[in-house]
């Protein structure tokens, strides 16, 4: 273990022997930490708070902070870092509440860009990338491979799908269908694409894109259509599409509401 002599760690946290911590570090009582993982200096961990193994916190990071809300009296909630994530300078991470799921849980290799925020009770999945100054309000979901821009703010209880991609500066106000691409404030916020880029990175056959590509149509381009006859629509006319069935699913499970259709100004 490499531990600089400046940084303050407490008896009873738990770091793994390959651990490195940089000078003036904090780690405090109930923090946990596997193999291979980086602290760099000055930052901050709070417990209880799990980190995984080969991660990289880098410096004035606070990981772990009691939530910010104003119902919190110091309950016992918590904090679960995967594997591999890259968390940059200055951005936050905050434990659970006891009235929401008790805990804030974020996946592995993800890129948590400088200035950025994870509110309490939020739930990232893998390789999520959030852009400098992403702000998160508490109990976000946020789906594999999303991408959230820089200066983005997402309302409290909003989902953003998997491989969605939010312009920068947006304000996200409502869920996020999964492979979309929005942008916009809130009350503006609109479908401009479908994430082929990202999808094709990934992998995606030209048959998957295009079954969605015409899901989307159905979904945002049909004015004529209420948005259950559009659902209802998209999986006569497009079955047996493990995607296409993701992104229904998505819209039925809604409880914010989903993105609305494009307008014309």
């Amino acid at each position: 273990m490499t531990i600089h002599p400046t940084a303050v760690i407490s008896d009873k946290a738990e770091l793994h022997p390959t651990v490195k911590v940089g000078p003036f570090a904090v780690i405090e009582e109930g923090v946990k930490i596997g193999a291979g993982t980086t602290v760099a200096s000055h930052a901050v961990l709070f417990g209880p708070t799990s980190i995984g193994e080969n991660n990289t916190v880098c410096s004035f990071t606070t990981i772990g902070g009691a939530p910010q809300d104003i119902s919190y009296k110091g309950e016992p909630t918590e904090l679960i870092i995967g594997d591999g994530n890259l968390i940059r300078e200055y951005a936050s991470i905050h434990r659970g509440t006891p009235h929401g799921t008790g805990k804030t849980v974020v996946g592995s290799n993800n890129m948590i860009m400088a200035y950025s925020h994870v509110g309490h009770d939020c739930v990232i999945g893998d390789h999520v990338i959030l852009v400098n100054a992403a702000t998160l309000g508490g109990h976000v979901q946020v789906g594999d491979r999303a991408t959230v821009g820089g200066l983005v703010g997402v309302h409290q209880f909003c989902r953003i799908g998997r491989f969605a991609f939010i312009g920068g500066g947006s304000g996200v106000g409502l869920d996020v269908p999964p492979f979309a691409m929005v942008t916009g404030m809130r009350g503006k916020m609109r479908i401009s694409g479908l994430n082929k880029v990202g999808m094709r990175r990934n992998g995606f056959p030209r048959e998957t894109i295009s079954k969605l590509e015409r899901a989307f149509r159905i979904l945002y381009r049909s004015s004529d259509l209420l948005y259950k006859d559009a659902i209802k629509k998209v999986e006569e006319e497009i079955p047996g599409c493990e995607y296409v069935a993701e992104l229904v699913e998505f819209f039925r499970t809604s409880k914010r509401g989903v993105v609305k259709r494009i307008k014309s100004d």
